[in-house]
């Protein structure tokens, strides 16, 4: 299997303040976190789906994700991806094909690393999204994705500070931060030439 691309790829969806960003000097522990692109055959469109999490005042609180979440003591990343999927989406698991994983991910405002991985079910799943975790959805298709009029830049709050981050603009959403790097990995994987 060709090697991923990791930061190389990503670098164009870095937003600007995560360029300036010190060491923690706290040097606390990076939790686990492990999301999924979920692909599935819609008509003769292949797509996704995304997920608005409530704004519940976390962090990520009312961002566009992929579907995932904290890694617990005794699953493993790839199982974590599947759970947290299941959980926020009800999809079973078992019907879920993984298919690879992406490049570990460094989140500096929350301290996760998150291990995306890709998954695949064969038809439209029945989507029943957690009320709980799950204030919309969003389900783009891997074409839009790749079609380079969906990038652009929107302005965002961090830090007190209005900043011009990168971002995908996705079935009327906007997707920046740690998605949108996520995203423009797959992004270099699917554009590579078929060897």
């Amino acid at each position: 299997m060709p090697e991923l691309p990791g930061e190389s790829a990503r670098d164009s969806m870095v937003p600007p303040y995560r360029r300036n960003l010190r060491p923690d000097p706290s040097e606390a522990p990076w939790r686990e976190a492990a999301v999924l692109v979920l692909f599935y055959q819609d008509a003769d469109e292949l797509r996704f789906p995304l997920i608005v999490r409530t704004d519940d005042g976390g962090t990520h609180g009312g961002q566009i994700s992929l579907p995932g979440g904290s890694r617990e003591a005794d699953e493993t990343p790839e199982s974590c991806a599947l759970r947290e999927t299941e959980e926020e989406l009800g999809i079973n698991r078992d019907e879920i094909r993984l298919l690879g994983a992406l490049s570990p991910l460094r989140v500096p405002p929350s301290r996760f690393m998150v291990r995306p991985y890709m998954g695949y079910v064969a038809t439209r799943p029945r989507f029943n999204p957690s009320p709980a975790e799950v204030a919309a959805l969003a389900l783009p298709s891997v074409m839009e994705l790749l079609d380079p009029c969906c990038t652009g830049i929107e302005r965002i709050m961090y830090d007190r500070q209005v900043w011009p981050v990168p971002c995908y603009c996705l079935s009327g959403g906007v997707v920046w931060g740690a998605t949108a790097m996520i995203l423009a990995e797959l992004v270099a994987i699917l554009k590579r030439p078929a060897t």
